[in-house]
């Protein structure tokens, strides 16, 4: 419902604007986004692969998947924290325009839910590495679904925000 709501108002928004984006402020990173985006989402591939081990009992198999996924996580936070403060720099702040202060608002909502996310993650796989889910794994399981849901939210914010 938060997202509903946030992506309503950017369309509102950008409806009831003569420009969009504004003339001034400086054109969003598409294509390193678009390549961020593939991160997130082979990442969501291999959160997969974790409860399919832990399925079939292997557990060690799925440390490492879980270890891959965390980490292809927080490269996609970086990347995407590189590109705010490139943007920063350029003249997009919440305070340049609706333009910027929605770019922020939605990208920075993802963003937070990302990063508790990898928290989350981060916990969970120190837990399946410690033998905490070796006859129950429905934590890990409620962990990959929160991780699908951030990471097939974002091809949608993708779109509705850098792409349009």
């Amino acid at each position: 419902m938060f997202f509903a709501g946030l992506i309503s108002a950017f369309l509102v928004s950008r409806a009831s604007a003569a420009f969009w984006p504004p003339a001034h402020q400086p054109r969003l990173p598409i294509e390193v986004t678009g390549l961020n985006t593939c991160v997130l989402l082979l990442s969501g591939l291999t959160m997969w692969r974790v409860v399919r081990r832990l399925r079939v009992r292997d557990k060690s198999h799925a440390v490492c998947w879980m270890a891959i996924t965390t980490t292809l996580g927080f490269i996609f936070l970086v990347v995407q924290g590189g590109e705010w403060v490139h943007l920063v720099r350029f003249g997009l702040t919440m305070k340049s325009s609706v333009y910027g202060g929605m770019f922020y608002l939605i990208v920075g909502a993802h963003a937070l839910h990302l990063a508790v996310a990898v928290g989350v993650l981060a916990f969970v796989m120190i837990r399946v590495w410690r033998g905490r889910y070796e006859s129950n794994f429905r934590g890990v399981v409620a962990c990959s679904f929160y991780w699908a849901f951030v990471v097939l939210l974002w091809p949608i914010l993708y779109a509705l925000v850098y792409l349009s």
